[in-house]
């Protein structure tokens, strides 16, 4: 989103579009441009009044002020800005945009530092905290019009363990600092076509598949998509716990595909999930039972969301491992409120979910306050206490599924976005 938010009274004079937040990056480029009758936005003085703008919509009105040749030198320049950054969106749309615009930046760098703290308690078992630092950057290079390089760094650390080891809980080895190269894919856009190639995350890594895999990927539509891939990876444990996945080789081939619908209010989407291995190892529900070893895993998802106004909205998703005897389930309900818009200082959201993550099927699950092998009630809530700065904060309570020993989690975390 390029806006986000309504300015404050103070700049509604000096503002024609009184949903700029005056703090914004594009601010001065915007009210200049307005300024000069180069852009209209919707004519009623607004970007359709409290509704935050699309980087599509936005685009269209770039594209109109590149149409017009009666400009300014000094809007030429601001109209070249704005092309180069929503060169992509003008892309899909048609509008080429020239050498010289397209040039003046074709790799961008976004990232993000943040600190995170949790603190996991089960009944019976010490409590656990720790706190842990992140870099993370993530450059855009383009190619051609159609074809652009994209990638993820991260540098972490483990303040409490001095360990680089950020993904499950602490059990006396001591790294350094961790610098790798997440993902790395180049990236094809067309129209009602995309696909990607190199290392990047799946389908449904908002869910139970947040890791990363090694392929290529394809997707056909717009309103109703079909998205298949296939590669592979070498898969070690779930995300947040000890457990292991795979004992004798831990070289893993992987395919999906989806089905998805999205128009207005409604998201929608089924999903499968294959994963073989040569020794696939699956937990038992008691725990003092020997594991289960078995060449693959396949898991079908159907996830849905519906917003139904400006500030409520719902989310679910129910998916089920077949080949899986135990622990098979995995099933989310979250209702929303609000969201906090980063670009938006004073913005918030909060949430209240139930969760119920079997270990082998929510093999890579996303989140934090409820993790793998457990399930019970989140709270969460985020708040934008500074352009670009944003804390999140997430509690989770309910029952470990295996044991049925009481769980609390406590997850809290603040980004700095640039």
């Amino acid at each position: 989103m390029l806006v986000a938010g309504t300015a404050t009274a103070s700049f509604a004079a000096a503002n024609p579009f009184s949903d700029v937040p005056a703090d914004h990056w594009a601010y001065d480029a915007v009210s200049q441009l307005a300024a000069d009758g180069v852009i209209d936005g919707y004519g009623d003085t607004t970007y359709r009044g409290s509704r935050q703008i699309t980087r599509y919509e936005m685009a269209q009105m770039v594209a109109k002020a590149m149409a017009k040749t009666d400009v300014s030198a000094a809007d030429k320049a601001l109209i070249d800005k704005l092309a180069a950054e929503f060169s992509d969106e003008l892309n899909n749309l048609g509008v080429r945009v020239s050498n010289l615009e397209r040039n003046a930046d074709m790799v961008k760098w976004n990232g993000r530092a943040r600190y995170t703290y949790w603190s996991h308690r089960t009944e019976g078992e010490k409590r656990t905290n720790d706190d842990q630092l992140l870099l993370r950057l993530e450059p855009t290079a383009e190619v051609n019009q159609n074809w652009h390089v994209k990638a993820r760094i991260d540098a972490s650390t483990d303040l409490a363990k001095d360990s680089s080891d950020t993904t499950k809980p602490y059990h006396g080895d001591k790294q350094d600092t961790n610098l790798s190269l997440k993902r790395i894919w180049a990236q094809g856009n067309y129209n009602n076509f995309q696909t990607k190639l190199g290392k990047f995350a799946p389908i449904d890594s908002d869910s139970i598949f947040d890791t990363e895999f090694s392929g290529a990927e394809v997707r056909f539509g717009n309103k109703v998509t079909f998205t298949a891939g296939a590669g592979g990876n070498s898969f070690d444990t779930v995300k947040g716990t000890d457990i292991k996945l795979l004992s004798k080789d831990n070289a893993m081939n992987y395919q999906y595909a989806g089905l998805g619908y999205a128009d207005g209010k409604f998201v929608g989407g089924v999903d499968y999930h294959n994963l073989n291995a040569d020794s696939f190892q699956y937990v038992k529900e008691d725990t003092t039972a020997k594991q289960t070893d078995e060449d693959n895993a396949n898991i079908w998802l159907i996830k849905a969301g519906y917003r139904f106004d400006k500030v409520n909205a719902l989310n679910v998703f129910y998916a089920n491992n077949t080949s899986a005897d135990e622990l098979d389930k995995a099933w989310s309900t979250e209702y929303d409120y609000k969201g906090a818009q980063p670009a938006n200082k004073g913005s918030w959201g909060a949430w209240a979910a139930y969760r119920y993550l079997g270990t082998n099927t929510a093999l890579f699950s996303t989140y934090d306050a409820l993790l793998a092998g457990q399930k019970g009630w989140e709270l969460g809530t985020q708040y934008v206490p500074f352009h670009n700065v944003l804390a999140t904060l997430r509690y989770g309570q309910g029952k470990n599924i295996s044991s049925d020993k009481d769980i609390k989690n406590l997850f809290g975390r603040v980004e700095f976005l640039f």
